[in-house]
């Protein structure tokens, strides 16, 4: 079963409780915190204590920096006191930061493998999948995938891929603005770290980027892929799009200071038929 998320989500870090109850009032479906939290998660309970039905997700808890033992300890923990409101993502991170990097597939697969010995159901974990296999894995071993700085042509060759019982949350990143140069500076400031990182890079040349759109500071082209902006009825459009192409929930990342995030998906609640 698909963990129940709604069609729209909201993807940041450092979401406080109160905006957690805000968020969830606008009607979003979940609340996705980026980074890679610590495996205690101590984070997770106040939210859900301020809210009653909003969803909480990991995006994610990174495999190398997260033992296994501690994660699903947690898990348990919070499951307990707010059963089926909490996801767990997993990843791998990227190369460039570990000096122990393995195989993406082989990692994740041992630490699945954990998290089943642990006890952590599969319907409430789910997996940062850009590749084909690890993809593939996200659906045969989780509830699902959870792609990050993708596209709408990616989120349909992923449904391909895991197949309809699998969950598709893309991640899509925003800029409330009409102005195409301004969403492109903040939209290049957002991309500079993942230009230097190899999963990224060669996940958007699958998807038909050359090297000139990957070169830093990354092209018109990417940024534009990658980045909504224009008015808050065009931005939800292209969130749709993701929707239309097979996801069941958009994570939506707006680009702006956390104490304006409330207000900018007060913008798209409406767009977006939350509200």
């Amino acid at each position: 079963m698909k963990p129940a998320l709604g069609r729209f989500g909201s993807f940041g870090r450092g979401v406080t409780p109160s905006q957690a109850a805000e968020i969830e009032a606008l009607g979003y479906g979940a609340v996705w915190v980026g980074g890679s939290p610590p495996a205690e998660l101590e984070w997770v309970e106040p939210l859900l204590e301020a809210t009653t039905t909003l969803a909480v997700a990991t995006g994610i808890v990174n495999i190398w920096t997260a033992a296994p033992g501690p994660v699903a300890e947690s898990f348990h923990r919070i499951q307990a006191a707010h059963p089926d409101r909490f996801v767990l993502g997993i990843g791998v991170g990227h190369p460039e930061a570990q000096q122990e990097y393995r195989k993406p597939i082989d990692a994740l697969t041992d630490y699945l493998d954990k998290l089943d010995e642990y006890g952590v159901p599969r319907d409430r974990r789910v997996v940062a999948a850009l590749g084909p296999k690890v993809l593939q894995l996200s659906a045969a071993r989780s509830a699902g995938a959870h792609p990050y700085l993708t596209t709408p042509e990616h989120t349909a060759r992923a449904r391909e891929l895991i197949g309809p019982e699998a969950l598709l949350a893309p991640e899509h990143k925003v800029v409330l603005t009409t102005d195409p140069e301004r969403a492109r500076e903040v939209g290049r400031k957002a991309l500079a770290v993942y230009l230097d990182l190899a999963n990224y890079v060669n996940n958007w040349k699958r998807l038909g980027f050359d090297d000139q759109d990957v070169a830093k500071p990354g092209s018109d082209r990417l940024v534009d892929a990658v980045v909504a902006y224009g008015t808050p009825d065009q931005i939800a459009a292209r969130l749709t799009e993701h929707l239309d192409a097979g996801a069941d929930h958009v994570p939506v990342q707006v680009l702006t200071s956390a104490d304006t995030l409330v207000g900018g998906l007060a913008e798209l609640a409406g767009p977006l038929g939350l509200t």
